[in-house]
């Protein structure tokens, strides 16, 4: 992939692929670097020549030895560390804000970086215990070892950079002060969170789907005209209604219950804060402090990642609603009162316990999912004496959604499996559009035919669910080899 401009997409082929700078790029960036340089002759520019926080009006003589020690005075974490990916793509949000003029960084820097990311150099980089207004502490982290310093990830090993790097980077003024900058971290996991939101919203789409199927539920209250001007809305009731199209109501039910009527409001609410997350993500302002701005230096706020972690709690609390539809969802479909189906789902209710144990497993990740619906962004904290009096707190937020949607995954194995159970149980081939994700979901999970330990099977289920491509609401991948689907004990 060329980077010409700074307005890539940090999309999987920039994530997985070889990166090159497009030599124009490199010269603007050099001119750019140029006025820069001028500029900072002979001025107090903070985090350059002064000191930082509380100490912002010392200046210092020595301005190429705090370059340094910004990178490294700082670095306080510890692990958890992030995964490679994550890793990966935090640098490449920090390619992105390099490559802007207001930086002001350096060709060398740019290509530096570009090299590494090549190379697939990973810096252990600090997940929690991150305590300051931006991002200073994993970002020192992060790039004290392009100097040599500090720990990387080698095939999960912790070794030392100096270990590891032929030859370390040095400093130019202010760029030290520019790689700690802004909220790259809080982008990062915002971005990652956001494509497994949308998948998520797929699965739920699907488990809503055939519970509708198989408890015959009403469908009226799942014409689209119901969602009014809510386009959102009509678009959730519009792929469900080709989901359960040709199911055949029960005559006997009047009224499904409520999370089975709910669904499909609960499922929009999350698709709308996601999509509103994603605009956040596309806005793009100065993410550097101070920025070089028409020849003059000037401080910014692009750390204080406010709104990404505003929107990162929303999204969290949103996924906790669908859960806890979900939850109940399922446990409707054990009960034999709204399934008329064998009771818990057994072949031989009594003897065997059937799938109410799978249920137990999803109220357990259902109230580790509750926990994390507190709002991660507030709670500010003074530090810096006092300079620095208000934090967001946005990288906690994106933390929090990264455990929501890994609980959610696991809730929607549960409800998946035990719809594929009640289908297998239940008479009839059940709705044509939903004929391929029923003997995918088969493949994945045969029949419970008697009692057995279903804990493999759900960590099979959930990391099929979590990898693009093999299932969605639209179903499970096309392709030869897909088992015929077992035959029922009730014909």
């Amino acid at each position: 992939m060329r980077l010409s401009t700074k307005d890539f997409l940090l999309d999987s082929a920039f994530v997985a692929g070889s990166l090159e700078i497009d030599p124009a790029l490199l010269i603007r960036l050099g001119e750019n670097r140029a006025l820069v340089l001028s500029a900072l002759d002979g001025r107090p520019v903070y985090g350059v020549n002064t000191g930082m926080g509380r100490l912002a009006g010392v200046s210092l003589a020595d301005s190429a030895a705090h370059q340094r020690n910004l990178l490294i005075g700082r670095a306080v974490g510890g692990p958890p560390w992030l995964t490679p990916e994550e890793v990966r793509r935090l640098l490449l949000v920090r390619l992105r804000d390099l490559l802007a003029p207001e930086a002001g960084a350096s060709p060398e820097l740019v290509t530096f970086l570009v090299d590494r990311l090549n190379e697939g150099f990973t810096p252990a980089v600090p997940r929690t215990g991150l305590g300051s207004a931006g991002e200073i502490i994993p970002l020192a982290h992060a790039f004290q070892t392009f100097l040599g310093i500090g720990t990387v990830l080698v095939d999960g090993v912790e070794t030392p950079a100096a270990d590891v790097l032929a030859k370390p980077y040095e400093l130019g003024p202010k760029e030290g002060a520019t790689l700690i900058q802004g909220a790259p971290l809080a982008e990062t996991l915002a971005t990652f969170a956001l494509n497994e939101v949308q998948r998520l919203v797929d699965l739920q789409t699907l488990a809503a789907a055939i519970a509708i199927d198989v408890l015959g539920a009403p469908q009226a209250i799942y014409r689209p005209s119901l969602a009014g001007d809510d386009r959102v809305f009509r678009s959730v009731l519009e792929e469900l209604g080709g989901l359960i199209h040709g199911t055949s109501p029960r005559p006997d039910v009047v009224q499904a219950p409520v999370s089975v009527r709910v669904a499909p409001r609960a499922i929009a609410h999350v698709a709308r804060v996601n999509d509103e997350l994603g605009q956040a993500l596309r806005r793009s302002m100065p993410t550097d402090s101070p920025a070089f701005l028409d020849g003059e230096f000037v401080s910014t706020t692009g750390f204080h990642a406010v709104e990404l972690g505003l929107r990162m709690d929303a999204v969290t609390a949103a996924l906790v609603h669908l859960g806890e539809v979900s939850v109940q969802r399922m446990h409707r479909l054990l009960d034999e009162r709204f399934s008329g189906l064998p009771a818990q789902l057994a072949v031989d209710p009594g003897p065997q316990a059937g799938l109410v144990p799978l249920h137990k497993r999803a109220v357990g990740e259902l109230h580790a999912l509750r926990r994390l619906a507190t709002p991660a962004t507030l709670g500010s904290v003074e530090t810096s004496s006092g300079q620095e009096d208000v934090q967001a707190f946005a990288w906690a937020a994106g933390n929090q959604l990264r455990d929501a949607c890994a609980r959610l995954f696991a809730i929607t194995a549960c409800e998946l499996i035990a719809g594929s159970q009640a289908r297998w149980l239940a008479s009839g081939e059940g709705s044509p559009g939903l004929r391929a994700a029923y003997d995918w979901l088969a493949s994945l999970v045969p029949p419970v035919v008697v009692d057995r330990s279903l804990g493999p099977e759900v960590t099979a289920v959930v990391a099929a669910l979590r990898t693009p491509g093999p299932a969605s609401s639209s179903g499970p991948p096309r392709g030869p080899g897909r088992p015929a689907r077992a035959e029922s004990p009730r014909g």
